[in-house]
């Protein structure tokens, strides 16, 4: 069992140094990959008859972008997620895509998943503290509830004054667009950093920051 348990750990080191070293060809591939799983979790919808945003998988494919391909292609295979679909593939939330995605009630969510996938993976990359369960349970409440959130509730009242010509009040734009998620969210955001401290090394072996960062809060 312990030669299980340390080949394990080896794979999971390798691995990730790997991902960090290769080829520009073997990221940008990577990238498209991860931001075709985004596509097939966001077919993951339930609808909710009170607000044109439904509920998706798709944001545990977001966080766990950043942590898969650490800083920068996380990001960018979130920004490839958005790029084709905007193109016309069909893999947004509901099997909708095009160019008028970009005026719909979801579209500031979508600005979101960059950059909360920016954020995880910059932060999974330099620090090994943010690695375990709860440091990373606390930046993924950052990135969902904060990163994603706020683009998407603007954008939500955005959409909202388009549609009925005034702007919604704050509860009511937390109803459409935030409190129903919360629950689903969270038990995302578990699962999220529960498979980070499974699947990251603890060993620095690309140049990571050992120890708690002074910017720790949690």
């Amino acid at each position: 069992m312990e030669i299980t348990i340390n080949n394990y750990f080896e794979k999971r080191e390798s691995l990730f140094k790997w991902r960090s070293n290769t080829s520009l060809i073997n990221k940008v591939v990577l990238a498209f990959l991860v931001a075709c799983f985004t596509g097939i979790m966001a077919q993951i919808v339930i609808p909710l008859p009170w607000t044109p945003v439904p509920v998706t998988g798709q944001t545990f494919a977001v966080l766990m972008a950043g942590i898969l391909l650490g800083r920068y292609w996380g990001g960018i295979s979130q920004a490839l997620y958005v790029a084709v679909g905007l193109l016309g593939v069909p893999w947004f939330a509901g099997m909708t895509g095009g160019f008028m995605v970009l005026f719909s009630a979801n579209a500031g969510y979508l600005i979101g998943f960059i950059l909360a996938a920016l954020f995880l993976g910059y932060f999974t990359d330099k620090y090994l503290e943010s690695r375990r369960f709860l440091p990373m349970m606390g930046l993924m409440l950052i990135a969902n509830f904060i990163l994603i959130y706020v683009p998407g509730l603007i954008q939500l009242g955005i959409w909202s004054q388009s549609v009925t010509g005034t702007m919604p009040g704050l509860w009511n734009l937390l109803i459409m667009g935030f409190i129903p998620f919360i629950v689903g969210d969270l038990f995302k955001i578990g699962g999220a950093a529960a498979l980070t401290k499974a699947i990251t090394p603890k060993k620095a072996n690309n140049g990571e920051e050992v120890g708690r960062s002074k910017y720790w809060v949690f």
